[in-house]
């Protein structure tokens, strides 16, 4: 089945009302009394990716933070698969819209997955994303002993043979980079997903696959056993922790838009309209993590990049998934294999 979704108008409003409601009453001075007893147990977090990855090191320093202001804690489960679809559907097929679930995302891929192929058991605007974490731009890496030592060398092997590229998921921003890069340049690359950022970088590290691409905090925080060629974003914000690596954009002369991953908290749209005072409590909580000290320090300790870090909530969340579901309109055939 091909499939194409896009947020109508309607689409929007209904979620932005739904969320206004909610933030009307966080700024309350009844919300206290609205929102007294939640949470009263633990929190449960459906994390679509395999444990031990980018995915698990942010949340861990995120929500380690978190229940300091929600005086709960919150038990992640992790269920990798069908490049992230298998914890949606676990997560909209087997959680309470109560407010008690909540799933930890990649929006970029996982929105992409949509663009590619709808899910069958739920809609997508059954669920919102109401707390972005980072912004992770994608990379281009290889293991330190691959014979590879820049981008050019990539690009001119590429034109001699097909290249393979190891990625989380076929569906990824850093995907639809390199296969941008191919289609400029005339190098060939074969993309093979290899079900996670663990994987994806053991898979260049052991030279499983002739190199990799990935979110660049991953890469970051294994730079001394990979070397990184090229940056899918207007700017290389860590330097040296990525090797100094240039910008597609600035080093081929393309326009690109930045492709760029960005984690976020989602929940049942179903509980936002049913329990807009548990939603507030989220919201208001989760929006304080961001100015306590000991949140940087927990990103540092899980090899984090702060400079990746940024507070996004509904408004931001919505422009994103806006953004990122035209690029991948505008990269499906690419995707899709079709091209």
């Amino acid at each position: 089945m091909t499939f194409s979704w896009k947020p109508t108008r309607r689409q929007f409003l209904s979620g932005s009302a739904a969320v206004a409601g909610a933030a009307a009453l966080s700024s309350s001075p009844f919300q206290a009394a609205y929102g007294a007893g939640y949470p009263d147990r633990n929190i449960k977090v459906i994390i679509p990716t395999r444990e031990g990855g980018g995915a698990d090191r942010n949340f861990r320093a995120f929500s380690g933070i978190w229940k300091k202001y929600l005086n709960t804690k919150f038990e992640p489960g992790f269920y990798p698969g069908a490049s992230g679809r298998v914890g949606y559907e676990v997560y909209m097929g087997k959680n309470k819209p109560d407010g008690y679930s909540l799933i930890f995302g990649n929006m970029g891929p996982e929105l992409l997955n949509w663009v590619v192929k709808a899910p069958e058991s739920f809609k997508v605007e059954d669920y919102l994303y109401f707390g972005r974490v980072d912004t992770d731009p994608g990379c281009v890496f290889a293991g330190k002993k691959s014979r590879f030592n820049s981008i050019d060398d990539i690009v001119a092997e590429g034109k001699k043979r097909v290249l393979t590229v190891g990625t989380s998921r076929m569906a990824h921003p850093a995907s639809i980079g390199i296969l941008a890069l191919g289609e400029k340049t005339g190098a060939k690359f074969n993309l093979i997903p290899l079900s996670g950022g663990k994987n994806t970088i053991a898979g260049a590290v052991t030279g499983e696959v002739d190199f990799s691409v990935l979110t660049s905090g991953s890469v970051a925080a294994k730079r001394k056993s990979v070397k990184t060629f090229l940056i899918f974003d207007d700017k290389n914000k860590l330097g040296e922790r990525l090797d100094n690596a240039p910008t597609m954009n600035d080093h081929f002369g393309m326009k690109t838009p930045p492709l760029l991953s960005s984690r976020a908290f989602g929940i049942h749209k179903a509980a936002v309209d049913k329990y807009p005072d548990r939603f507030a409590e989220l919201e208001s909580s989760f929006k304080k993590v961001f100015a306590d000290p000991d949140f940087k320090k927990a990103v540092k300790k899980a090899k984090g990049n702060w400079e990746y870090v940024n507070y996004g909530g509904i408004k931001e969340c919505q422009e994103y998934t806006k953004d990122i579901l035209e690029i991948g309109e505008r990269f499906k055939p690419l995707l899709s294999g079709k091209k």
